[in-house]
């Protein structure tokens, strides 16, 4: 009898899970599927940006919009040669929303990018090989204040542009790990954040190429219409590659 793909995830996340249980296995499975994804998709390369600026404007931008949509709005920026935290803090608001229209909610965003581009240059001048130096705390605890800025936003700055070790949880990794049973329905970003981090090691490179491991399984497979039977962590692809332990 055929087995629609909703069924077949449930399926695939159920049988998941019991192996897990049932080989005590709760902290390495996180590595596993990351060699796993590795293997099937290689290096992804991430945070696509050339400087620690456009890595900050891009991770407001990317708020609830496609990467693609943030592409078009930094390349007006470029073409505009406003690339720049100053020069988006000098910019009248009018004229920033239009740059940055593409990535969407852009009058929002224009308030976001202007909120954040006074914190980095009030607080810290702009000058990144100080904040490099600065503890990961202190800086999550100042971000997390600014005004526009979440978890996950602040989690990609400090990973991308600063190179702090911090996992960044979005909405594929809610998705992937719950449906393969990893966390539970409605877990926290906290939750979910210490738990990863407690189960691989603290280095930034893993964290960052996991993350966008994660986010290209997302969007090729684990879709709100997931594509189930060719996927890397299909239960019967993933331990054919990863024998069972016995």
């Amino acid at each position: 009898m055929a087995v629609s793909p909703e069924d077949f995830t449930r399926q695939t996340a159920s049988q998941y899970t019991m192996s897990l249980v049932a080989h005590k296995q709760p902290r390495n499975i996180f590595m596993r599927i990351y060699k796993q994804l590795y293997s099937s998709f290689g290096p992804q390369y991430w945070w696509p940006g050339d400087s620690t600026e456009e890595i900050i404007i891009g991770a407001v931008l990317t708020q609830n919009t496609s990467w693609q949509n943030v592409v078009r709005a930094i390349d007006r920026l470029k073409r505009s040669n406003v690339v720049s935290l100053r020069k988006i803090l000098a910019m009248s608001d009018n004229k920033l929303a239009r740059l940055i229209r593409p990535a969407g909610y852009f009058r929002i965003k224009t308030k976001r990018l202007k909120s954040v581009a006074d914190f980095w240059v009030q607080q810290w001048d702009t000058d990144w090989p100080r904040v490099r130096r600065a503890s990961f705390a202190r800086l999550r605890t100042q971000l997390l204040n600014v005004y526009g800025i979440g978890p996950e936003t602040a989690d990609s700055i400090l990973l991308y542009a600063f190179n702090k070790p911090t996992f960044v949880v979005d909405a594929y990794t809610q998705r992937i790990g719950g449906r393969h049973g990893l966390f539970p329905p409605g877990a926290r970003y906290a939750d979910i954040q210490k738990n990863v981090e407690s189960a691989i090691p603290r280095r930034p490179a893993l964290y960052n190429e996991y993350h966008a491991l994660l986010v290209r399984l997302g969007k090729e497979y684990c879709r709100a219409r997931p594509r189930c039977l060719d996927c890397p962590l299909n239960h019967r692809i993933f331990f054919r590659k990863n024998q069972r332990p016995h």
